[in-house]
């Protein structure tokens, strides 16, 4: 007979467990959520909410998520979480209007190089041109170049398979060059 204490035969982690490999998933994984929140949303008040919403929902569900993982990093599911959560913000957000305010950028300290303000523009068209990609494409296009994620970890973010995947990135790449270009 079972332990009742335990779980398809493994022990259940104490709550002191759990809380403690919980901060070491938040302390290993808080600056890429975080970044793909931010890459999502653009905001950085926007993205520190969504952050704390998606490090909450793990919370959450972690004990499953890790019973559940045999052992695999749980970085994709995270980042799974932040995509989510972007996707339902994205949504809220289009069915109320925005003001001038929320649409307001930061006043930046100028610079007196001409090269940084070139710098800079070059970046800002290259975000302009990922921001009017799919979503698919652009979340794939954060995920590994903003992100530093691997193939496998960006399928599993995706719910999608490794050749899917490889594709996606490899076609999200030719058409942001294919825009740049243009």
């Amino acid at each position: 007979m079972a332990d009742p204490a335990s779980q398809n035969g493994v022990p259940k982690a104490s709550k002191q467990e759990l809380d403690a490999a919980f901060e070491d998933l938040y302390r290993a994984h808080l600056r890429d959520v975080y970044s793909y929140s931010y890459y999502r949303v653009g905001n950085h008040h926007d993205a520190e909410d969504l952050t704390e919403q998606a490090f909450l929902q793990a919370y959450r569900h972690f004990e499953r998520a890790r019973r559940e993982s045999d052992g695999r990093p749980l970085r994709p599911w995270l980042i799974r979480i932040a995509h989510n959560l972007a996707s339902n913000f994205h949504r809220d957000r289009a069915r109320r209007p925005q003001t001038a305010l929320d649409n307001a950028d930061p006043i930046a300290a100028p610079h007196g190089t001409e090269r940084i303000a070139e710098g800079r523009e070059e970046l800002k068209q290259v975000i302009e041109q990922i921001d009017n990609l799919p979503d698919d494409r652009r979340d794939a296009l954060v995920m590994r170049f903003a992100l530093g994620m691997d193939n496998r970890e960006i399928a599993r973010a995706l719910g999608r398979t490794d050749g899917a995947t490889k594709v996606l990135i490899h076609r999200a790449i030719k058409q942001l060059e294919q825009e740049m270009e243009a």
